[in-house]
């Protein structure tokens, strides 16, 4: 009989203090209308709580927020919901928000419906974040609860950090509607300290000063504490590692704490003015990173509470050396001061918070992010505003120097230009007897001489083709310095300029006992566009210098290249020789003029010492690059690198087909010559008109089916190698158009290798000719595929 008095007296105790809400409630806070029990040990079970032993240890919390501060005590949160609906209607659900993200442990025990309680939801920043009923950065849960009815709900507490209680309960539309503006508040924040951390790193990049480094690392670690602690990090990038979810707060704490100040030291420059300030920001950067040690190795509380003490002496420290150096007269130091002051109110008013000495509130839980915020905005004025110092310092400092410099240039300029003037007027005058000497000693060959007048005007003719060459070697100098040489643009032919190579030099080689080997790639095209005298100038520099250096072995001219696209050519031009080699001096010596590596009077070889510096700007004239390779006693190599236009290709020999009685008249054919190439398409259909065919013409695959859909074609001459769609793919594509498997289509491929003829019969085509297409070949083929054919088989494609 006493314990039925006695639950009927805690039913009513539980009516009369129970929070009153109804359909029209959007938000209510519960800070006050709930009861609170401090369980020191923390062994107390749900059983325990709920029974009327402990019914009197609950007291009434009657403040909004409960903050514990940092305790190892265990709280139990006791609220009695009675849901008085104005209308008759049915059960309501209700959501119950705990705001504050850091909490280790949160438990919720809900009425079993038998007299008892059950758990009902574990969660917590310690457990993974799939543990959590609605997946939300803070704790919310589902409440289903029935008119006129009273249910109570307790909530168990425990955590190694600061223990906050921001509790309420939401009707779910409310609490959608609301996020918004939360979530614009945190997306502002993180979106100032993000944007503000991208522009320091481009100007970190582009001064290399290393102030923006420690800044740049301050805002990262900064900004993923802000995350860390407002539950984001858990919800987005760690929800499957709850250690790390309470590690990372101390650790990167810790990290702000040590970039932060070394950012101080380098932008304020406390040792030059200051050293006691110098080793106080020291000290704090070992605290700091004694606090990310310890968050990784020993408890998080002793991490944490070192952390959280740490930023706050930090903050005054930081601010504290700004005021310093400002009164040490730094200009840099006024913006600093400023943005430390937000940094500083905000972080003091979140860390009393976190110590339990202010309420939870919006103001106090994000006060940190907002002065961080503008604390981030204002460093960035700084940092400019030093820039802008720096600027105006060195634009003193070069105009002070611009002005001596300006005579000294103009001098040098006028020195450079007679010099260059002087070189080619003595080249142009040294031309005129030279062209004299050589040509007269050539006439002497004309006459018959005895062998010992004979041996003495070959020696004097070697002897003025050497001289004439070194004139025209320096008169190429001044004209490359004086910006006069320009490239031309005109079709050449890659074997004949390989072969003129090798028939001026070859010979030089073979003189000096050594072999000169000459090897093209023969899948090259031949038909080039570029300036050929001055790539054959450039690489007459290198091969003279290979033939010069090599006492025994080989000189090589290795001319290569990967397959062609998109209308060019990328050559691949190696000198290898088997010479003496060098070791490459530093700083690009060797392309310098007038540099030997060999200076001295008993070298070896002759020469200017100007014949790769030559060849590298006739290269890069042409838009190429020159490189090499070398190692003393194991000879050199020389690369060359360079990209033409391809105006026309040469063609390989023909694959033949016999056939039979022609039943068809060329002038009642249409024929599709598929080239990209525009000089092979005018050949190619020229040679048809000549036949008496009918003509059409397009530029790649793509543009050649669009054709077939409109006009009616009988054969098509199809190159394999375009850009936008090949001549493989183009066939297989006419293939599956209505009345494309029956079309005569003739490859045409500038190989002849064996595979070749296999690969266009398996991509669909009927035959093949290889590159260069000759008439009687050409009228052949169609004789045979397209005049034989019975008429009565031919398609038209629309």
């Amino acid at each position: 009989m006493r314990i039925v008095l006695f639950a009927f007296i805690c039913l009513i105790t539980s009516l009369a203090r129970a929070v009153e809400f109804d359909e029209q409630t959007r938000y209510l806070p519960l800070g006050q209308h709930m009861d609170v029990f401090e369980d020191v040990r923390g062994d107390a079970g749900i059983d325990d709580i709920s029974s009327p032993a402990l019914e009197s240890s609950f007291r009434r919390h009657d403040k909004p927020v409960l903050n514990a501060g940092y305790s190892r005590s265990v709280f139990w949160l006791r609220i009695d919901l009675a849901y008085r609906p104005l209308t008759q209607g049915g059960q309501q659900t209700w959501l119950l928000e705990l705001a504050y993200p850091p909490l280790d442990n949160l438990d919720l025990y809900l009425p079993d419906g038998q007299g008892g309680f059950k758990l009902a939801q574990r969660t917590g920043d310690a457990l993974p974040f799939s543990s959590r009923q609605i997946r939300q950065n803070n704790y919310l849960f589902s409440l289903s609860l029935q008119p006129n009815d009273v249910q109570r709900v307790y909530l168990r507490l425990q955590s190694q950090g600061s223990i906050q209680a921001p509790l309420a309960i939401w009707s779910p539309k409310a609490y959608l509607e609301e996020q918004p503006g939360r979530i614009y508040v945190l997306g502002i924040i993180y979106g100032v300290l993000l944007v503000m951390m991208i522009y320091n790193l481009f100007i970190y990049l582009s001064v290399r000063d290393t102030s923006y480094l420690y800044y740049i690392l301050y805002i990262a670690s900064f900004g993923f504490y802000q995350v860390s602690v407002n539950g984001a990090g858990i919800e987005y990038f760690w929800p499957d590692n709850p250690w790390w979810a309470n590690a990372a707060t101390p650790f990167l704490i810790g990290s702000a704490v040590l970039f932060g100040c070394q950012f101080a030291r380098s932008f304020l420059h406390t040792s030059d003015h200051s050293p006691w300030m110098d080793r106080s920001l020291l000290g704090l950067m070992l605290l700091g990173a004694l606090a990310m040690l310890l968050s990784l190795t020993a408890s998080y509380a002793l991490a944490l509470r070192l952390a959280t003490s740490l930023a706050l002496i930090f903050t005054v420290v930081i601010f504290s050396a700004g005021v310093l150096a400002w009164l040490r007269g730094m200009r840099v130091a006024r913006y600093f001061i400023i943005a430390w002051s937000a940094f500083l109110l905000g972080g003091a008013i979140n860390t009393l918070m976190v110590l339990g000495y202010l309420p939870n509130v919006f103001i106090t839980m994000y006060a940190s992010q907002i002065g961080s915020a503008l604390e981030v905005g204002l460093l960035s004025l700084a940092l400019a505003d030093r820039i802008n110092a720096m600027k105006e310092e060195r634009t003193r400092i070069l105009q002070e120097a611009g002005r001596k410099l300006e005579a000294l240039n103009q001098e040098l300029a006028n020195s450079n230009r007679l010099k260059d003037e002087f070189l080619a007027t003595v080249t142009h005058e040294l031309r005129t007897p030279m062209n004299g000497v050589i040509g007269s000693l050539e006439l002497m060959q004309t006459v018959d001489l005895d062998p010992e007048l004979e041996q003495y005007q070959r020696t004097a003719a070697g002897s003025a083709r050497d001289m004439m060459r070194l004139v025209n070697d320096i008169l190429a100098m001044t004209e490359l310095q004086a910006g006069k040489l320009y490239p031309k643009r005109e079709p050449f032919s890659l074997r004949g300029l390989a072969e003129g190579l090798y028939v001026q030099y070859a010979p030089r080689a073979e003189e000096k006992g050594l072999a000169f080997v000459l090897d093209l790639d023969e899948s090259l095209p031949d038909t080039l566009e570029g300036d050929t005298g001055k790539l054959s100038q450039a690489l007459g520099y290198l091969l003279d210098n290979a033939i010069k250096f090599t006492r025994s072995g080989s000189v090589t001219l290795r001319i290569g290249g990967p397959a062609a696209e998109g209308g060019s050519q990328t050559l691949r031009i190696e000198v290898q020789d088997t010479g003496v080699g060098f070791t490459t001096p530093p700083n690009g010596l060797l392309y310098h003029h007038f540099f030997q590596l060999d200076s001295s009077m008993t070298r070896a070889y002759g020469g200017l010492g100007i014949g790769l510096a030559l060849s590298r700007q006739l290269v890069e004239l042409l838009g190429g690059t020159l490189d090499h390779e070398s190692q003393p006693g194991w000879g050199s190599r020389f690369f060359v690198g360079l990209t033409l236009a391809m105006p026309a290709q040469l063609r390989g020999p023909l694959a033949r087909r016999s056939g039979g009685q022609a039943l068809l008249r060329p002038e009642d054919c249409t024929v599709l010559v598929v080239e990209d190439n525009a000089i092979n398409q005018l050949v190619t259909r020229g040679m048809l008109l000549k036949l008496g065919y009918k003509v059409r013409t397009a530029d790649n695959g793509a543009e050649a089916l669009e054709l077939l859909r409109h006009e009616q074609i009988d054969a098509m001459l199809l190159d394999c190698q375009m850009p936008v769609m090949d001549g493989f793919a183009t066939c297989r594509a006419l293939r599956a158009l209505p009345g494309g498997a029956d079309m005569p289509v003739l490859a045409i491929t500038a190989h002849s290798h064996s595979g070749d003829r296999e690969r266009c019969l398996a991509a669909g085509m009927s035959d093949y000719l290889a590159k260069p297409v000759k008439f009687e070949e050409l009228r052949s083929l169609l004789h045979d595929w397209l005049l034989c054919k019975p008429e009565s088989s031919l398609k038209t494609l629309i």
